[in-house]
């Protein structure tokens, strides 16, 4: 009995591990391969499960592909230790298989996706050897479309790091080529090979424009191969939604606000609903622009919080997160808020001299491994750029830090300064108010009484002969007295109350006026002249509120100064604020 109930186990056992390793038929792992390419991108939930099923396949070629699509989709969610590793044994199920033009073919397969995978992180350069690896062999087994597939991605990464001019010219002779070898395509194949292509060469141009603004016909361009991705994209939405974000980009630089704002919402529903990350973060970050630059901040600052979000819970920091910081930093700075200014500007700064230096470095060795001679030029341009961008963006760093410590600094300098101005403007009001109470024309009074001996004796004294030039206190005396008579008729309103006019006035000349005037007074004429100028307004406006409604030209006018700006600053000398603010707080 015990015999029989082991074997039945056995059996079983037996039963369920050859189900689990069964081998897919030729038909079977080619359907499975076709879905996996076409959800990749699309549905990439979908794509691991069709590559998961095809791993259990007994067949090793199976388990190579599986293994190799398995370590793509684990890199586009960021695991990049477990992608090498099913990288790593992609390779080892190849390895078992013998030789043969199939095993040359998923090898070039293989070079294939680990070009992708290595784009994917941002190796250009390791992924252009791939591709370069992948090519070779295509050519050697004659395998059209998988060579068309190389030269486009290869395209991608020269539209990646800047080498616009050759990718355009590289894709529309692979265009060409595509479209005189359609026979060799499924529909499906023509198709997607088709949306990649054109999605490509519009970026490219669309990235020429970007270096080159003054050439609109390029955004044209661009267009253009953004309308025919979509064509082509009706089975791909990757596709169609990255075109559409572009098509958006090209309404906002040609300032079709309206259409672009549009363009940017239906993407951001659209990509929400399917769980495009990426591509929400990309259309909120688009949003966030497009406010800023039409001074909408506060609805700027919801959609680029949002990418921060997004990037938060994925712990990504892209270009989308990069930016957003960008502009956050500058709106703060706007709204004069330090604190979150510095904090956006420090997150930009940290993360832009990395991302910055690694993308240049990745263009000069796809370039050097490209080997193409009329991009000589061009390396030795982003060579220097580089050396050069290095020391810019640390400078760029200590003056952003600066500029932001700067700004707090004035913005605590400016509200102490006004604290200061109040305190001193309503010492002021206060002590003009008490001296109108007190105020009386006795003074005056006495000073015309002597009015007549003063002039006399003046006119008496230059009018003796070879008389030396002195000064004595009784003299002084009585030109203050005189100055004190000019200032109770209000002469000093006149716009001629300069010293030489006030010296002929009083029958004096300039160097006494203008000695008696500093020893007296403390000041030189022209402050003097300004003093009594200034606190004539000052009264003025204490006393009469109708004096308080006109205009700084119409109260710099009324006290003699030729123009507004020399009396404002007059006024805010004395009074430590403009006459407005003056006058808006009596």
């Amino acid at each position: 009995m015990r015999l029989i109930i082991s074997f039945l186990l056995f059996f079983v056992l037996n039963v369920s591990f050859s189900q689990q390793n069964k081998e897919l038929t030729e038909q079977e792992y080619l359907l499975l391969q076709d879905k996996i390419r076409l959800n990749l991108n699309a549905d990439r939930d979908s794509a691991t499960v069709y590559a998961n099923k095809m791993a259990k396949s007994g067949n090793y070629k199976h388990k190579a592909f599986a293994n190799v699509a398995q370590a793509y989709l684990l890199q586009l969610k960021d695991n990049t230790a477990k992608s090498k590793e099913k990288y790593e044994q992609a390779f080892q199920y190849l390895e078992k298989m013998p030789e043969s033009k199939d095993k040359d073919q998923l090898k070039a397969y293989l070079y294939n996706y680990g070009g992708l995978i290595e784009g994917a992180r941002g190796n250009y350069s390791k992924a252009l050897e791939n591709y370069q690896t992948g090519m070779k062999i295509s050519t050697n087994i004659g395998d059209v479309i998988q060579i068309v597939k190389f030269k486009s991605n290869i395209a991608f990464i020269n539209e990646a790091i800047g080498n616009y001019q050759l990718a355009i010219k590289n894709l529309k002779q692979l265009n060409v080529f595509i479209d005189n070898n359609e026979s060799y395509f499924t529909k499906e194949q023509f198709n997607t090979v088709k949306s990649s292509n054109n999605l490509t060469l519009a970026a490219s141009y669309e990235g020429w424009y970007m270096k080159n603004q003054s050439s609109t016909k390029l955004l044209d361009s661009a267009a253009f191969f953004y309308k025919k991705t979509v064509s082509y994209s009706q089975n791909l939405p990757i596709n169609n939604i990255k075109a559409k974000i572009s098509l958006g980009n090209v309404y906002y630089m040609k300032n079709d606000y309206t259409n672009a704002e549009k363009t940017y919402y239906n993407i951001v529903f659209y990509a929400k609903q399917n769980n495009l990350k990426r591509e929400y973060k990309i259309a909120n970050y688009n949003l966030g622009n497009l406010y800023f630059e039409t001074k909408k901040y506060d609805k700027a600052l919801v959609f680029f919080k949002k990418v921060d979000s997004v990037s938060e819970i994925d712990n990504l920091r892209d270009e989308s997160f990069l930016k957003s910081n960008y502009y956050q930093a500058k709106i703060y700075n706007i709204y004069k808020e330090p604190q979150e200014a510095f904090k956006h500007s420090k997150i930009y700064l940290d993360n832009y001299e990395k991302s910055e230096a690694k993308l240049n470095n990745e263009a000069l060795e796809v370039n050097y491994k490209l080997g193409t001679g009329d991009l000589s030029d061009e390396m030795v341009t982003i060579q220097k750029k580089y050396e050069n961008d290095v020391l810019l963006n640390k400078a760029l760093k200590v003056f952003y830090v600066l500029l932001v410590v700067g700004i707090v600094f004035l913005l605590i300098k400016n509200i102490r300064d006004k604290n200061k101005a109040h305190k001193k403007m309503n010492a002021l009001i206060e002590e003009f108010k008490a001296n109108i109470e007190k105020k009386n024309n006795a003074e005056n009074e006495v000073i015309e009484q002597n009015e007549a001996e003063v002039f006399e004796n003046e006119e008496v004294h230059f009018k003796k002969e070879n008389m030396p030039l002195s000064i004595d206190e009784a003299k002084e005396n009585k030109i203050v007295e005189k100055l004190l008579a000019l200032e109770s008729k209000q002469e000093f309103l006149n716009a001629d109350f300069t010293l030489s006019y006030v010296a002929k006035k009083i029958k004096t000349n300039t160097t006494y006026l203008s000695y008696v005037v500093n020893k007296r007074f403390g000041k030189s004429f022209g402050e003097y002249s300004n003093e009594l100028k200034i606190n004539y307004v000052i009264n003025e406006m204490i006393t009469n509120h109708m004096y308080r409604k006109y205009s700084t030209q119409a109260i710099a006018e009324s006290v003699g100064f030729k123009n507004a700006v020399s009396f404002a600053k007059s006024f805010r000398k004395r009074t430590g604020v403009s006459p407005a603010q003056f006058a808006s707080n009596i």
